[in-house]
């Protein structure tokens, strides 16, 4: 029988570890993150190649938003949702579980130095903020679980209940921060829901108003479904 050398077995065990194993899925881990970056850097060739100079001219003069949007960090929502061309008109805030309190100093930038008329509450559909705080959270780090415990809901609500508990929570907590600005009339405080899973059945990806200054009855909010307004 022919002997197989020392030196290729001892290879081959190599190859068949499991460390091995690890540094090959680093490899294709590196590739992938590699990859991705090249994909964002040729999206934004065709970005900046697809609008004119002008455009950026504009905003290179500063922002004037016309919307602060207080949005959960949740990958699948963002400002495209909202508008076709959010730049200059939507300060987006993110936090987990589009929290006023955690994001306290940013949101009130946007209401009292960029004097945005509209304060946005946009919470979504399938929110895992809602889920840990409705389950049991108490093995996350200490960072997440920090903010996690500044969310007031029952633990007995679906997530769909909590997602809106949360809203109209942080609707109030804010038209007690920025009470003075809407006395003025110059700040109008709209909670809503992204619903990309079709849980209120209204249709997937559609936003859904809930609350209105404090205002939550379907019958009166009926019907304001209009987009955001537009920014001078």
């Amino acid at each position: 029988m022919k002997r197989i050398p020392l030196s290729l077995c001892i290879a081959a065990l190599a190859l068949s570890s499991p460390a091995h194993a690890s540094n090959k899925q680093n490899n294709n881990d590196a590739l992938n993150v590699m990859g991705f970056i090249n994909s964002l850097t040729t999206e934004n060739t065709a970005y900046y190649k697809s609008h004119k100079s002008e455009f950026f001219a504009k905003l290179s003069k500063g922002q004037y938003p016309t919307a602060t949007v207080v949005s959960c960090s949740d990958a699948r929502v963002h400002s495209n949702v909202l508008s076709a061309n959010p730049e200059g008109k939507l300060y987006v805030v993110r936090d987990l579980g589009n929290q006023i309190s955690t994001a306290e100093g940013s949101v009130e930038y946007g209401i009292r130095q960029l004097h945005t008329p509209l304060l946005l509450i946009l919470g979504h559909s399938r929110c895992g903020a809602i889920a840990a705080v409705t389950g049991n959270y108490s093995k996350q780090p200490p960072a997440i679980k920090r903010e996690l415990d500044s969310i007031h809901i029952s633990k007995e609500l679906t997530n769909l209940g909590g997602v809106s508990a949360n809203i109209n929570n942080q609707v109030a907590d804010a038209m007690l921060k920025f009470s003075d600005v809407i006395e003025k009339h110059q700040l109008t405080v709209v909670g809503a829901i992204l619903d990309f899973s079709n849980d209120m059945h209204q249709g997937a990806g559609k936003l859904n108003i809930i609350n209105m200054n404090g205002e939550t009855s379907p019958t009166k909010l009926h019907g304001f479904e209009g987009p955001l307004p537009q920014s001078e």
